[in-house]
């Protein structure tokens, strides 16, 4: 598996991007335009794409929250390749880019229906924090975060 290191501009991106917005599309419901609003991509400048034999396989990015914290967004795995800890090396990936960045944490939201996403970001030991920005009303929104262990 390789992994790069890209923005939103990269092709890759958006075609799994599209595959993510309709798979969201169905478990969020009457939610998702909601959510979708604040999914815009356009201003992703970390983004990472995985490929197996150069075909992109996963995706995830960031962007800064916070001065000293960024937001994970975006992480998706197509089905046929799930199982294989791609997400996991993604997620890895772009926590030590936040770190080379000088960041110091990484906070996510993600929805209590994705149940496949709230065990891995506990796996990956990420905590349940209380709900931030506009997903504090949100009843079906869980948020995350991880402190990043500057080396």
């Amino acid at each position: 598996m390789d992994l790069v290191r890209t923005n939103s501009e990269n092709n890759d991106f958006v075609y799994l991007v599209k595959q993510l917005d309709a798979y969201l599309k169905i478990t969020d419901g009457e939610e998702h335009d909601f959510y979708n609003q604040y999914n815009n991509i356009d201003v992703l400048q970390h983004v990472i794409v995985a490929y197996i034999d150069n075909k992109p396989v996963g995706c995830g990015a960031f962007k800064e929250f916070h001065t000293s914290s960024v937001e994970i967004k975006r992480m998706f795995t197509k089905p046929d390749a799930r199982g294989n800890g791609i997400a996991g090396k993604i997620l890895q990936e772009l926590e030590n880019w936040a770190k080379e960045l000088q960041y110091k944490t990484c906070i996510l939201e993600t929805g209590i229906r994705q149940v496949e996403a709230v065990s891995f970001y506990k796996k990956n030991k990420y905590q349940i924090i209380p709900n931030y920005g506009q997903y504090v009303a949100m009843e079906n929104s869980l948020c995350f975060e991880k402190e990043l262990i500057q080396q």
